[in-house]
Formats: structure tokens, C-alpha cells, sequence
């Protein structure tokens, strides 16, 4: 109990199970912040590899102390469990901590596409079952999915070429290869904000900032597809004082410097989504059961 109570005697570090440059940027207007109240560095350490099981594994199976953490998406620690069975952990080998942010999705298409709105897609994608090609990060990931969701729900049929990540979707739709993609919106607002990608609906309960012209799924009828969800997580087994205390460091780091990760997440086209630990593992065991559901319906 006395190690407990004196938690944080040394660094905290995160493990980011991606390349630099796309989860730790979504992650780091907060951990910017919480050495403040933590009184300790946090640091983050990539270990990127299958899909991000490999570093979720790594924290999964660590020492249950707090110093070891895990900064990631729904994707790595609930999908890609569902979708590969011989990993050794679920997210319920995981103490959530706190979730930060939501990165809505979107359906895009190049900028001079033939179709106007969302209308018009589907009007067509209807009487064309199959013949319309889409591209996401990859087959079975969280946004192929949430994409074959939307689909369903639109009663048409789309034919799924899959990239090998966000980036080569929108290289793929703007090289002509596939006619739209589902992706997120953080890594399609500089080319929709360059004039070269629009998009035909985002995913999301509110409309984004960034493109208030464009409506949401919801608006149109059809119910909100999940978007990406990124937050903090320890190993299982780790001290409820510890999970309460690294929590509240978060919780301190927006409640002072608002404005300050309001206007990070603005320019990262993202949205604030902050939840404690009981409401991100509520958040969790949705999603694994959204998810469930599709795989089970896709895969028939």
C-alpha cells in the first residue's frame, strides 16, 4: 500500500502500438499536460507491429503498476481480437483508464466525382449492386466494417478493395483505382480542405466543424456508425488507487487547459470525447458487441 500511495515515484510511459504520427498525435494534448498533476514525466514508446497487437500484447501481459500503459484505438484491443484467435488478450485484459477522443468517419470521394450528395450514391449503388468499388485501411479492420455496416443499413452492395492503411485509401481514390473510401476524417481533412476529396456524409452524432455543409449519417437516416475511439489503458490487475490517480491527471489536464486541447483537436479534425474508467469499459463492451455482430453477418 505504500508503494501505492506513492505513485508516481518515477516516469510514466505509454505504449503506442503504431507508427509515430498518428495515435500519440491524437493522444498528446492531454499527456502534454499531465506530468502537472502526476508530478512525473509521461513519455511515449512506440512498439508498432500486427496491427497493433504487438505492443497491446506487450502491455497486456506487463506488470500491473502503473508505469506501463497503453495509448491506442478501439481497432488494436477490441477488433483485431475478434478477428484473430490466437491473440492472448481481449480488451478485457486491460484496466481502462480514460478515453480522450473520437475521430468521426467519413465516406469520401474524389473531388470531381459524378455524385452530388449522399442521395444520389446510394440511388445509384442500389440499382448497381456490386459495381461501385470502396477502399478502407484493410479487410476486417474497424473501418471496413463500420463501412460494410452503413452499407447494410443502406440496402445496397458495395465491392471492397482493401488498402493497406488510411493513407494508401486516399491515394487509391485520388490515383482513379477505387471511387470512394471510408476513412477517417483526420487523415482526409487536408485533402478535402485542399480542394482534391469531398465528402458525402460523416459519421458522427454532430456535424464537424471543418465541413458544416456536410451531413451526418444521421441526418440522413441512418443510425450513427461507430467512429474511432482512443484513450489509455493499464494491465489488468493494476491498483484502482493507481488506474483513480493517473485518471484524475487527465481529468485535471481538461478541466485547466481546455481551451488548449479544444484548439489542438479542432486542427486535428477530432472531437473530445472524454470518459472515466467505468464509462470507457461500458464503451468497450459496446463496441465489442457492435462489432461481433458484423463479423458474424459479414462473414456468412
Amino acid at each position: 500500500m505504500a508503494a501505492e500511495r506513492r505513485f508516481p515515484a518515477k516516469p510514466v510511459q505509454i505504449i503506442i502500438p503504431f507508427q509515430p504520427g498518428s495515435t500519440d498525435v491524437l493522444l498528446r494534448p492531454f499527456v502534454e499536460k499531465m506530468p502537472e498533476y502526476l508530478g512525473q514525466p509521461v513519455t511515449f514508446i512506440y512498439k508498432p507491429g500486427a496491427a497493433g497487437s504487438m505492443g497491446a500484447g506487450l502491455v497486456a501481459a506487463g506488470k500491473p503498476d502503473g508505469y506501463t500503459l497503453l495509448g491506442t484505438s478501439v481497432s488494436s484491443i477490441v477488433v483485431v481480437p475478434l478477428t484473430q484467435k490466437d491473440l492472448s488478450y481481449t480488451w478485457k485484459s486491460f484496466a481502462p483508464i480514460a478515453c480522450m477522443v473520437d475521430v468521426p468517419n467519413m465516406l469520401c470521394v474524389k473531388a470531381d466525382a459524378r455524385w452530388k450528395d449522399l442521395k444520389e450514391f446510394v440511388a445509384e449503388a442500389k440499382k448497381n449492386p456490386g459495381k461501385i468499388s470502396y477502399t478502407s485501411s484493410g479487410t476486417y479492420g474497424s473501418l471496413h466494417i463500420s463501412a460494410e455496416s452503413f452499407f447494410h443499413e443502406a440496402g445496397i452492395k458495395m465491392n471492397h478493395i482493401p488498402s493497406q492503411g488510411s493513407a494508401p485509401s486516399v491515394t487509391a481514390v485520388l490515383g482513379g483505382h477505387v471511387e470512394m473510401n471510408f476513412v477517417t476524417a483526420g487523415v482526409v481533412s487536408p485533402h478535402i480542405k485542399a480542394g482534391t476529396m469531398r465528402a458525402l456524409v460523416v459519421f458522427s452524432k454532430n456535424r464537424v466543424k471543418f465541413l458544416p455543409g456536410v451531413p451526418t449519417a444521421l441526418e440522413m437516416g441512418y443510425p450513427v456508425v461507430k467512429p474511432s475511439y482512443y484513450g489509455i489503458l493499464a494491465p489488468k490487475g493494476t491498483p484502482k488507487e493507481i488506474v483513480e490517480a493517473i485518471y484524475l491527471s487527465a481529468k485535471k489536464a481538461l478541466e485547466n487547459h481546455e481551451a488548449f486541447i479544444h484548439d489542438r483537436f479542432e486542427k486535428l479534425s477530432v472531437q473530445l470525447d472524454f470518459r472515466g474508467p467505468e464509462e470507457y469499459a461500458a464503451l468497450l463492451k459496446s463496441q465489442e458487441e457492435f462489432y461481433s455482430g458484423m463479423l458474424q453477418r459479414m462473414r456468412k
